[in-house]
Order: structure tokens, then sequence, then C-alpha cells
């Protein structure tokens, strides 16, 4: 049986096959109007969404199959504190495949080795969002005939952006991609995104505050919005949530064919008078999530034959999670476990949120 948590669990060939699978259902909708006829899909949704969950569902409908499931962790039994792992095996028994999102990281991970039907991580926290991934490269694919050769900057919330976590690293396989990060310092990329994804992969990327600077060279430009949810202090966020508005002036600069895309929802990062412009291309997103989490149903609930290979790492009695927002910070019944990532000195990261291990005794 195999899930979906990030989105290396696919091959390449994995991926440009979904891709073609939903560009077949785009084309033949009605080839696939009974396809999952008499399957359930379970959308476990502990934190709130428009788009994901709602896409999921229009997904498995329109592929002929039910949906059950529950909005907000207040409409389940976490509010009684039922663990991530006996809620897995309970929907297991109702389901034949589930979505979930959580706001905690590692939690759908922890979901797919408890359940006994395949799992689709639908956002966990700040960590990975790879349906979304899957939707930005098809949208990609769709508007630019192709996924190498390719300028793409990545503005915003690029600390907590999952989608920018996940689709950086489905990137990374592709040939000659250059990443322009754009941020300012306290929102930056994660060290472990540069370190394990870009670096390891030699993408050429670099860094830089100014979106005016960068906006001339790209040929995409992924928005995001700077998230109230993942910060803390208050103070902080309104300093910074409008560090970045994107309005047709500035689009003066760009190229006349750049794509803009954004995972949606947005605030004020992109002006409503760019919608006219036809190389804004968020809504399509929308349509292209649809369409690829149904060729995700599918593949999944046609591989549940098949055996997931994971790194199940190990237990380091000396080392600690640090991470609040990692699963095993909470669900204490969880054995926290790392594997190990040899850079320029061997560290240790959490297999659930991948944040650095750290000693017992420092945090």
């Amino acid at each position: 049986m195999r899930s979906l948590i990030d989105i290396v669990d696919f091959t390449l060939e994995e991926v440009d096959e979904l891709i073609a699978t939903a560009c077949d259902i785009h084309q033949n909708p009605q080839k696939y109007a009974d396809a999952c006829k008499g399957k359930k899909l379970a959308t476990l949704f502990f934190e709130p969404s428009t788009r994901t969950r709602l896409s999921f569902e229009a997904a498995m409908y329109e592929l002929g199959g039910n949906v059950i499931g529950f909005s907000e962790a207040s409409s389940s039994s976490a509010s009684k504190g039922e663990s991530v792992a006996d809620t897995a095996k309970v929907i297991s028994c109702y389901a034949d495949i589930i979505a979930m999102r959580h706001p905690l990281e590692g939690a759908p991970l922890v979901a797919s080795r408890n359940a006994t039907v395949p799992v689709i991580n639908a956002g966990d926290g700040g960590h990975l969002h790879p349906t979304q991934t899957l939707t930005d490269l098809l949208t990609i694919y769709r508007e630019k005939g192709r996924l190498t050769d390719l300028t793409i900057g990545f503005c915003g919330d690029l600390k907590y952006g999952r989608t920018v976590h996940s689709l950086i690293s489905a990137l990374s396989r592709y040939h000659n991609i250059k990443v322009v990060l754009i941020s300012p310092k306290e929102l930056a990329i994660p060290e472990y995104v540069k370190s394990d994804v870009m670096d390891l992969n030699e993408m050429h990327y670099f860094e830089t505050d100014s979106l005016d600077e960068a906006l001339p060279e790209l040929d995409i430009l992924y928005m995001t919005r700077i998230q109230r949810e993942r910060f803390d202090d208050l103070e902080t966020y309104e300093r910074l949530k409008d560090s970045y508005i994107l309005t047709c002036e500035k689009m003066q600069e760009a190229k006349g064919d750049m794509c803009i895309l954004h995972p949606l929802p947005r605030v004020n990062e992109i002006s409503v008078a760019i919608d006219s412009d036809p190389r804004a291309c968020y809504f399509k997103q929308v349509l292209n999530g649809k369409l690829i989490r149904m060729a995700l149903i599918l593949k999944l609930l046609g591989e549940t034959d098949k055996v997931e290979s994971r790194d199940e790492g190990l237990e380091h009695s000396e080392f600690c999670c640090a991470n609040p927002r990692c699963i095993t910070s909470v669900e204490q019944e969880l054995v926290p476990k790392f594997r190990s990532v040899e850079l320029k000195e061997r560290v240790y990261r959490c297999i659930f949120c991948e944040k650095d291990a750290v000693l017992k005794e420092e945090k």
C-alpha cells in the first residue's frame, strides 16, 4: 500500500504520469466518471481549508465515489484527546483512502503508518503540501509546456510556506531550474531546505529581499501570503504582513509571458487589478488542483497492493526534537526518531518534521 506524504515519495516518472493522466481527465472527463464507483474518500481536516478540501471532495465525486469526513478538529474525537494514530486506525474501517490536513508537522506520516488504506498529506503545519506541489507542476506544464529550463521566483513567507518547500523539492529533480528566494530575513527559507534539497542537488539559487530587482528575470513568480496562523508573535506578523504587494505598475517590469502562481487564499499580496492580466494563473491553479487530485486518487487506489519503502529512522536516546510544532511534541506516546544526513558534518533530523535534532540537555 502506498501513501503520499512528501512529493519525493513519487519518482519523476510517476509525477510525469500523474500530469499526463490529469491532462487526459481534462480532455475526456466522461472516461473517468465511474472510475471510483463504490469507493469512499475520508477528508480529515484538523485545520481550516477551502480549496484543498473542496477540491479533494470534487475530485472524488467526479470520479463517481463518495466522501466522508470533517472540516475542523472540534468536529472530531481529537477534541476529546484521540491520537492521530488511533484516528487513522478508526477511519481505515470506514474509507478506502484518506486525505489529511493537520497543523502539526508529521501528523500525516503518523497516520500513514497506522492506517490500512492510503493516506494523502493535504498539508502539515509549515512542513509539506505535496498535492499543492502536483497542482503547481501541472499548472506550470500546461502554461509553459515544460518543467525544465525555468527561472522561478518564490516571494513572501518562505519560512513557514509548506507549498514553497514542497515545490522546491519537486523542481530539484528537473533540469536547469534557477530559483530566486524573495523574502524578509525573518521569513527566509529554512536552512534544511537549502542544505538538504538545493545544495544537495546543486540547484542554482540566490536570496534577496527585493521583488522589484528580481521580477524582470523570472519565468514564474510564485507569490505567497504572510500566514498569520504560523506566528506566535502578533507584533512581528503586523510588521511583516505587507512586505510584498504585486501591482500592475510592478508588472510592467516583468516578462510578457511570465506566469503568476499563488496557492491561495490571497489577502492583499496581489492586487485584484492583476486578475485580468493574462499572466495571472492562480485561478487556473484551482481547476488544475482538482484534476491532479483525481489522477492521484486513481493512482493510489490502483496501487494498494504495492509495498511502500520509507526511511523508518532510528531512535537516538541522546537526541530529541525541539520543534514545538512537531507531532512528537504533543503526542507523547510517539517515540522521536531521526535520520542522519551527511553535509559538511553529520547532522540528525527528525523524520516527522525534518528539523535538526538537539541534545536532550540543550532543550
